[in-house]
């Protein structure tokens, strides 16, 4: 995934890690519009929505921009609040059996946007969408959690064999590979989402692309989306929570140019935008207009190690020993971020309680290593760069991206002697080279899907399809399997913290920075719900009197 007030604590997520071995009942948040503010009389909104969706899809999109509009239009058995804690959503309540390996979800009473009844099916039928080889999607592998999820998905099991069954229109049992300690909190996230089996069956290629058949289940519904202009979202009435929901209206502007987003923020034309040149962070910063908060992402570079001369560990690790990263922050991108000295950022817990993972695990490189890399590009054949390849660094349309990028390369040139090249393309070409290989080195950016390591580390696994750089380590790969299918958190952490060595020891990724959101909104826009997984919640959103 890529590219958000409130401090994340490691007490909120150590409730969210434990609340799994409890039976779920919960009700929704309330609102918290203060009494002395007067909510306005037209309650509509205008948000960035960045660029075109890739797809819109729960299934099938894997980035934030569309995670954003999907959590606005659809719901998953369970919703995360304020506190990133998962609470009743489509399921009003769950069991969960002694061992961890059998959850029972009991549906609510709810509709879809056309009128039709939510059921298990639509639950068991869109999972089975995303577990199905034949659509390719890129987050299947968050669906293996579930039994016979995985051997389904590389052809080696039958849908029939998935520990998905519907007991009746309204339960639905999940059994598990192995306990997962995070499930509740999957079940929030996008590829989890129900999708209306009679409408996507009879429309199943272009369903999610016009409104008239994206039919959805969460607070709003689409009213139109005119393809790289904007999308429209309206109130769903028949959402089983209507009531908590204050806006009529939110509309998308779908601009991919952050430049042009934070200008018609100043102009009035948009409420609030996720997205800050770097160049007018700190004038945003003195206008008391800038919002922060801690993120659990990370930004880094990927390397196609599939070719030369990046096929080589020793000339990757040169290249990211040789970044100063608190250069980079202090002087270019000026957020506030902390250097990524590991790939896993903080804000997670590890198996002792009271402390996190990152603490536990460390740095596992130096920042500005200058002499190191220097050492190991010469022992890779290319002593001060002499007949080093031209090689290409590839980032989606940004001036953010742009500049950090011409500042990297910056750094390679004076420091290595390397000469490298930059190439900008528009956001889905971009996410189609990376999925393709098709790439020298390439940024990226990556935000937890849920809070546990295991977001950050099974990506990389040999083959996975967010891996993206051609690397795959066989010890890698079983300290992974042994991470999650054990339900001993100690075990589990051992596991993850060598892996993570390994990650950083054959460096198929470039760590840079861990992210600390910023963002802008209007002052009259209330409860707009920021995470540190990068999203945002307009559920409780409301619109108070200008003043």
């Amino acid at each position: 995934m890529f590219t958000k007030k409130r401090v994340f604590t490691l007490a909120v997520a150590l409730l969210l890690i434990l609340s799994v071995g409890l039976s779920g009942c919960s009700k929704s948040a309330p609102t918290t519009e203060p009494p002395q503010e007067k909510a306005a009389a037209e309650q509509k909104l205008s948000w960035s929505g960045q660029a075109e969706p890739k797809t819109l899809d729960p299934q099938m999109s894997d980035g934030i921009p569309e995670l954003i509009l999907e959590l606005a239009m659809f719901e998953g058995l369970t919703r995360l609040d304020k506190d990133n804690v998962p609470q009743a959503g489509i399921a009003e309540k769950w069991d969960v059996s002694s061992d961890g390996l059998k959850y029972t979800f009991h549906l609510r009473d709810s509709k879809w946007s056309n009128g039709d009844p939510i059921t298990a099916e639509d639950f068991k039928y869109a999972w089975i969408r995303g577990l199905d080889p034949a659509n390719g999607s890129t987050y299947a592998y968050q669906l293996y959690y579930i039994k016979n999820g995985k051997q389904f998905n590389t052809k080696e099991a039958k849908a029939e064999d998935l520990g998905i069954k519907v007991l009746d229109p309204k339960t639905l049992e999940v059994t598990m590979e192995s306990p997962t300690p995070y499930f509740l909190s999957l079940t929030a996230y996008p590829t989890y989402f129900p999708v209306n089996k009679k409408v996507v069956d009879q429309n199943a290629k272009d369903w999610a692309l016009k409104p008239e058949t994206y039919i959805s289940n969460g607070p709003f519904k689409m009213l139109s989306w005119s393809h790289k202009d904007k999308l429209v979202v309206v109130k769903n009435d028949n959402y089983w929570d209507a009531k908590s929901v204050k806006l009529s209206q939110i509309t998308f502007p779908l601009i991919e140019d952050i430049k042009s987003d934070l200008n018609a923020f100043e102009q009035g034309t948009l409420d609030g935008t996720a997205t800050v040149p770097l160049e007018d962070i700190d004038r945003m910063r003195q206008n008391k207009i800038l919002l922060s908060s801690p993120s659990l992402a990370t930004y880094f570079y990927r390397f196609n190690v599939t070719k030369k001369p990046f096929d080589n560990a020793k000339v990757r690790k040169a290249l990211s020993l040789v970044i100063d990263r608190k250069t980079l922050i202090d002087k270019v991108i000026k957020g506030g971020q902390t250097p990524a000295l590991a790939f896993v950022p903080g804000g997670i817990p590890d198996a002792e309680a009271g402390k996190g993972f990152r603490q536990v695990g460390g740095d596992y490189y130096k920042d500005n290593d200058l002499t190191e890399a220097k050492k190991l590009l010469a022992d890779a054949g290319y002593p001060d760069g002499k007949d080093f390849p031209e090689v290409t660094l590839l980032y989606n349309t940004s001036s953010g991206h742009q500049k950090i990028a011409e500042a990297i390369q910056d750094m390679w040139k004076q420091n290595l002697g390397i000469t490298v090249k930059l190439r900008q393309e528009e956001w889905k070409v971009y996410l189609n080279s990376q999925e393709k290989l098709q790439y020298d080195i390439s940024r990226a950016g990556w935000v937890g899907d849920y809070i546990d390591p295991m977001t950050f580390m099974d990506m990389f696994v040999t083959g996975g399809d967010q891996n993206q750089t051609g690397w795959g380590n066989k010890e890698y790969d079983s300290l992974i399997d042994t991470a999650k299918k054990s339900g001993d958190q100690k075990v589990r952490m051992e596991a993850l913290h060598k892996a993570e060595k390994i990650l950083t020891d054959e460096m198929p990724i470039m760590p840079i920075y861990f992210y600390v959101d910023t963002w802008v909104q209007k002052s009259y826009v209330k409860d707009v719900h920021r995470s540190p997984l990068s999203f945002f919640d307009f559920k409780y959103a409301w619109v108070a009197e200008k003043k």
